[in-house]
């Protein structure tokens, strides 16, 4: 199977409409279709129902596009990897390092400055992304390394270390009536506090239907929370330092744990360089501190 056909393939299937399909890929209607009915006859499978009125997947066509998707999204991965392995190769390419924009940010900038000293050190881009794309950009080649955060991310198929494991507290404007109190517990961050969690958009970009507001990233989320718009239940080191909002630790939410990760097949000794500094910097975790002073 060709890789142009299964593009051809997956645009049919995710339109479904063959003139819509067509103008999307930029040919004409006659040879897409006549492309798809050459890969039904060597699958041996009907991919897609046609009538007058609708084009429809079969059910084998459902698994052609699931794994047609996938499948190219590995060929895409796979030709930014070797475009930037190239660029490492003649010195005019450095390391890109994705995370979570407002996350982990004082363990970054340890990390950024202690590479930095090394003497083998190269050019660090950091991509700061929106809530849960980072793992997206370092599986399909558009960075080399990723600060993930477990549970929340995903780390299946990658090389992981596990630099920091920290609690989670409520977000809340300073001035809240919960805002002094040494703890509180998941149900009560919504039945509480009358303020509702974001929505965060999934990654198609839509958002979730809810009555929470929608919430790009975490600079606007600090943002809704300061004015009393919203709560949030997140790792105990985003509450650090912010002002008009307090956090109170979250006794029953599951610790977070902050890894670097990088695909399994890298031979970049620069990543490896940057996961040995990282390495390097695991703390305990982490420390609770006096909350009074963030609202303040």
């Amino acid at each position: 199977m060709e890789t142009r056909e299964l593009r051809y393939f997956v645009a049919v299937a995710e339109e479904l409409h063959f003139g819509r399909a067509a103008q999307r890929l930029g040919i004409a209607q006659p040879p897409l279709s006549r492309a798809i009915s050459r890969l039904e006859r060597r699958l041996g499978a009907v991919l897609l129902e046609r009538t007058s009125r609708a084009v429809t997947l079969t059910e084998a066509g459902a698994v052609l596009l699931r794994e047609g998707r996938a499948a190219l999204y590995a060929v895409e991965a796979a030709e930014r990897r070797t475009r930037r392995a190239a660029l490492a190769a003649t010195g005019r390419h450095g390391v890109v390092l994705a995370t979570k924009a407002g996350a982990a940010g004082e363990l970054l900038a340890r990390l950024l400055d202690a590479y930095a000293a090394e003497p083998d050190a190269v050019g660090v881009d950091v991509l700061l992304c929106g809530i849960g794309e980072q793992e997206r950009l370092l599986r399909d080649g558009r960075a080399d390394v990723a600060l993930l955060h477990r549970p929340f991310d995903s780390t299946a198929g990658l090389d992981t270390e596990e630099l920091r494991t920290e609690r989670q507290v409520l977000l809340l404007p300073a001035g809240h009536p919960l805002a002094g109190r040494p703890h509180v517990r998941m149900a009560e961050a919504t039945d509480l506090t009358g303020l509702p969690l974001p929505r965060w958009p999934g990654p198609d970009g839509t958002y979730p239907s809810g009555p929470g507001p929608q919430a790009r990233d975490t600079a606007q989320l600090y943002q809704l929370i300061g004015l009393g718009r919203a709560c949030a239940v997140m790792p105990e080191s985003c509450g650090a330092d912010l002002r008009g909002i307090a956090a109170v630790p979250v006794l029953d939410a599951p610790p977070v744990t902050t890894v670097i990760a990088w695909p399994p097949h890298s031979r970049s000794k620069a990543v490896a360089d940057l996961v040995r500094t990282a390495t390097g910097l695991q703390s305990e975790p982490w420390v609770p501190g006096e909350y009074a002073s963030h609202g303040q």
